[in-house]
């Protein structure tokens, strides 16, 4: 949507980014970095540190959400019982 596009783009020169990196992070392609929280803090007056715990929470999830990974937590969980 043009509408939409304009803002990002006025959002992403008011930040001192390029509108490629923001569109990423807005459609979850790139993740937001403790720089970037702080940019759209100082932008939007939204709490960096809240950004930084959806980010957080959105890592967690996408980790606990691989087959391979969680077969190797459970391997890991299922020695560590045996200490």
């Amino acid at each position: 949507d043009v509408c939409s596009s304009d803002l990002q783009r006025k959002l992403a020169e008011n930040m001192g980014i390029s509108y490629k990196i923001l569109n990423d992070i807005l459609n979850c392609r790139r993740p937001v970095t403790t720089q970037t929280a702080m940019l759209f803090e100082a932008a939007l007056n939204v709490p960096a540190d809240s950004l930084m715990r959806l980010q957080l929470k959105y890592n967690m999830q996408q980790a606990a959400a691989d087959p391979s990974f969680m077969e190797r937590l459970k391997q890991v969980r299922k020695y560590a019982a045996m200490l």
